[in-house]
């Protein structure tokens, strides 16, 4: 149901039944590596370009998913899913090989976020029984479409990130009391806001005030406090932003803490890796989520965590035409299951 002006409530508490994340070689240097369920070795994964490697990434996911989720895939119904690549080619392509019917969608680096509040809302109101929903980025293919290809070497400012190369999916159920299992249990729709700022290298600071407007909107929504959840976990804000949004939250009135609040560009890598302001893409919240945070929920280190997605809507053509970034911030609150509830 709708709660307040932009948040949905799950009353039957959708389950998060099983994820599939897969990722690069930097990922498999990096922090999360033993979240991760494939990776590899190089960027071009046995494929002849980056845009194939970009897509066998998510078809390894979404196999990975189906999997661990011990069920076919002609059971699901559902696809949600994107990417940052033109016209989100490469998880079109993924889902022509895998023949799930789909729904396409673009939220910048919000989409794992956007994906996961739909796929909720289409089970929790019995729309599906069996949703898939993901999201996904390869470095090489996404920093010569939004930056400098790979090859050409550029130097970058200390405010740019380093777009991840992996992908997230995950399969959403009706909820099932006797299971253990991660839950969907509200969701806060993000406004488009934009402050002007242009700066591609600098995605984290353009984004901040996007993160900031949804969170305080979820909290306004839901009449809670933010010591209700263990975590918030915004998508890929890296050191910029992220310090820029515990700034505008807490002037707002909310209260935070330092620990509880956390970004997944900042979690994925390791300190002697040069990301420089930390980690980004599509994939970056994606695989962060799936993989990692979901398994410290499994093992009790989380209860109740909210996951802020956060998107900056340029593309190539608006940076050209010397357009401001307009940005966008989804959220998703995440529970575990209480059995026999």
């Amino acid at each position: 149901m709708l709660k307040g002006h932009q948040s949905w409530i799950f009353t039957n508490r959708p389950m998060i039944a099983a994820t599939g994340v897969t990722g690069g070689p930097f990922e498999a240097n990096g922090n999360l590596a033993d979240d991760f369920d494939i990776l590899h070795e190089d960027l071009w994964m046995g494929s002849d370009s980056y845009e194939k490697a970009h897509r066998l990434l998510i078809e390894e996911a979404i196999t990975a998913t189906l999997e661990k989720g011990k069920i076919d895939k002609e059971k699901i119904q559902f696809l949600f899913a994107g990417d940052l690549i033109n016209q989100i080619t490469p998880t079109s392509f993924a889902a022509r090989t895998m023949k799930i019917p789909y729904f396409g969608l673009f939220g910048a680096c919000s989409t794992s976020m956007e994906g996961l509040a739909l796929a909720s809302f289409v089970v929790n109101y019995q729309g599906a029984s069996y949703v898939l929903t993901g999201a996904s980025s390869h470095n090489a293919a996404v920093e010569k479409q939004f930056r400098y290809p790979t090859e050409y070497g550029g130097q970058k400012p200390p405010t740019a990130q380093w777009t991840v190369t992996g992908a997230g999916i995950a399969l959403v159920t009706s909820n099932d009391p006797t299971q253990q299992q991660p839950v969907t249990t509200s969701a806060t729709i993000g406004r488009v806001i934009d402050m002007g700022l242009s700066d591609p290298f600098n995605m984290g600071g353009a984004m901040a005030p996007a993160a900031a407007d949804t969170i305080i909107a979820h909290f306004r929504d839901l009449e809670i406090d933010p010591s209700y959840y263990d975590l918030i976990l915004t998508g890929d804000l890296g050191r910029i932003g992220h310090d820029t949004a515990f700034e505008l939250i807490n002037k707002s009135g909310l209260s935070l803490t330092r620990g509880q609040f956390q970004d997944c560009g900042l979690l994925m890598y390791k300190e002697d890796q040069p990301v420089l302001a930390g980690g980004s893409g599509a994939a970056c919240s994606a695989t962060v989520l799936y993989g990692h945070i979901l398994n410290q929920m499994k093992n009790g280190r989380y209860k109740r965590i909210l996951v802020v997605a956060t998107g900056a809507l340029l593309s190539p053509l608006s940076f050209q035409q010397k357009e401001s970034i307009p940005c966008i911030a989804h959220a998703v609150a995440i529970e575990m299951n209480e059995v026999g509830r």
